[in-house]
């Protein structure tokens, strides 16, 4: 079996300084021209479908529909973008809706494939790029929202994160790797970008007074969750993506991960050969002819001054109430001060990540007012905005209620995260989309939590690949099915004790070894807090608690409810459907694309 090895020691990349990524447009005439041949039949089907996910554009389980993906370098975007996104859910998807990934991209669905073309320059000719959002590449580069102006970042890592996507986009190795990489990077310790679920990960540092990061590789979640190792404790940010190319080198080498496409991420190359194997292995390939080029840096950095376009204080504020209770949460949840004195982040909370074809504008507008035409994508699938004057809070909050934006509750258990699941992907299992707003309502149903109940997270996939990143969260939920007496019911299995952006660190949670029917999923949530609220130590967390109490008779409980299942009939028909589903359920997964 062939490598993947290129020759590539004369590898310039070609940024556009106007855009984080450039846009190519005679390339986009060229997928224009595949798309024809294609529908003519005069593409072999593979190709084709290899050739258009390098371009973002991936198949759907209904027939001729396409999901496009919005790349999004460290989830930046301008107010004049956010109306583009808009003016593409209304001319192209037939929902009329963009969905926020925990990638921080962009997506639409079932848009048809003969419109996929003028999508793409749609968005091409607002500086945005879905070239590599899909595909065994280089994915989305993904940074926290709060990079710039964390108080706890040892330096902002934006620019390194735009220089990184810009390095990789159309590099000769990165093309056609044995799988795909996820790539993240973090201000601080604190990692606030979850680095240790990617395939490589940077952390900022200083060390004798020189900018660098400690680089990480072989983390991801899916079948086989596992936490990413520490390749290099520190490189020099001038060294970063020589070092970087050298791990995609060695990676993209491995005829092994070649083999099966199910053992195909960087993880398993890292368990396979050892981390001080694989550390020799990218020491050798340094010494390469292609590492002896230089990197011009400084060249491919996206460097924004945010703070020169920063509001300036408002001369008519509206002063804060003294008494709206729901202002005060809303400020608790989901307003943080930034370094800069005067300024706060704004997260405002999206519903299962999906923003709509006329509210694209209207955010966009509210940027332009209160966030220097600016906002920021998280991991959470919600829009952050920066630079906000704290004088401006309370009428930046009216505005997003005038839109329905202002609910309370970021990153709170309140917050679920969810995958597309059946709703668009063959590989769905179980409606998640329809799961997050059940469990949403049951949440709102309970009135004011616990603190440390507040503090937890919901995360669900509508499969186990964790796409919803279901293994981190404090309740993780991933799309299964179980066999009922009338036939096939949608089920799912739970993750407990996982972490995410917390000062703790990343952690996979505990599987529980049962499978609850998707509309048992609000009452098994209720009896897991109920039983951490009655069986937990004084302030003890809820991973904590987990580590302590195991998952031994959540088991045991969850085996009930799916010993409870009837006869498929009037009175049991609800238990055969998914949520916000009218027929009775029918497991229907097909090829995915994820890994072709």
């Amino acid at each position: 079996m062939t490598t993947g090895r290129v020759d590539t020691k004369d590898w310039v990349p070609n940024p556009d300084n106007a855009h984080v990524l450039k846009i190519d447009g005679p390339e986009i005439a060229h997928f224009e021209d595949q798309v024809k041949l294609f529908q003519a039949g005069e593409k072999d089907e593979v190709e084709f479908l290899r050739f258009r996910l390098r371009q973002g554009v991936y198949g759907q389980r209904q027939p001729d529909a396409q999901m496009i993906r919005v790349k999004l370098p460290f989830g930046g975007v301008t107010a004049d973008q956010m109306d583009v996104l808009g003016e593409v859910a209304e001319k192209f998807a037939p929902l009329k809706k963009g969905h926020i990934t925990t990638r921080e991209n962009v997506q639409y669905h079932h848009v048809p494939l003969a419109n996929s073309t003028d999508l793409l320059r749609t968005l091409g000719d607002a500086g945005m790029s879905t070239r590599e959002a899909c595909g065994n590449v280089v994915r989305n580069v993904v940074a926290a929202p709060s990079a710039g102006v964390s108080h706890d970042e040892v330096f902002d890592v934006t620019p390194y994160a735009a220089a990184y996507a810009r390095y990789f986009l159309r590099h000769p190795t990165t093309q056609n790797m044995p799988r795909k990489s996820k790539v993240a990077f973090s201000g601080s310790e604190k990692d606030e970008a979850m680095v240790l679920m990617h395939d490589v990960g940077m952390v900022a540092r200083i060390q004798d007074g020189k900018r660098g990061f400690k680089i990480v590789v072989g983390g991801g979640l899916s079948t086989n969750a596992m936490m990413a190792k520490t390749l290099r404790e520190f490189v020099p940010a001038e060294e970063l993506l020589k070092n970087c190319e050298a791990v995609l080198r060695v990676f993209n080498d491995q005829d092994e991960e070649r083999k099966s496409i199910a053992k195909a991420r960087i993880k398993f190359t890292i368990t396979r050969l050892g981390i001080d194997k694989f550390r020799e292995m990218v020491d050798e390939e340094l010494k390469g002819d292609w590492a002896k080029k230089e990197i011009d840096l400084e060249s491919l950095m996206y460097v924004d001054d945010e703070e020169a376009d920063a509001p300036a204080v408002p001369a008519n504020a509206t002063p804060e109430p003294a008494d709206d209770a729901a202002y005060e949460n809303w400020k608790r949840t989901n307003v943080e001060a930034q370094r800069q004195d005067g300024f706060s982040l704004v997260y405002v909370r999206v519903e299962r990540g999906d923003v709509y074809a006329n509210q694209w504008p209207q955010l966009a507008d509210i940027s332009r007012k209160f966030a220097g035409g600016r906002a920021r994508l998280d991991q959470q699938q919600n829009l952050v905005y920066r630079w906000v004057r704290n004088e401006s809070l309370y009428d930046l909050y009216q505005a997003l209620g005038a839109i329905g934006f202002s609910a309370a509750g970021r990153e709170t258990i309140r917050d679920v995260v969810t995958c597309p699941g059946t709703d668009s992907c063959k590989l769905g299992i179980t409606s998640s989309m329809g799961l997050n707003k059940a469990l949403g309502e049951t949440l709102d149903g309970m009135g004011d939590l616990d603190p440390l109940v507040e503090k937890m997270h919901i995360k669900a996939s509508g499969c186990p690949n964790s796409c919803g990143q279901h293994h981190i969260a404090s309740i993780g939920f991933h799309g299964a099915v179980v066999k009922g007496p009338g036939g096939q019911v949608p089920a799912y299995e739970l993750f407990l004790g996982g972490r995410s952006n917390e000062d703790a660190g990343t952690k996979i949670g505990e599987r529980v070894k049962a499978r609850i029917p998707a509309k048992r999923a609000p009452e098994a949530l209720k009896t897991v807090l109920d039983t951490y609220l009655a069986e937990r130590n004084d302030g003890e967390e809820f991973a904590d608690f987990i580590e302590r109490f195991g998952v031994a008779k959540f088991e045991e409980e969850f085996g009930k409810l799916k010993g409870e299942l009837g006869p498929l009939d009037r009175d049991n028909i609800q238990t055969y459907m998914d949520w916000g589903k009218t027929v009775v359920y029918k497991l229907e997964r097909g090829e995915g694309e994820c890994a072709v």
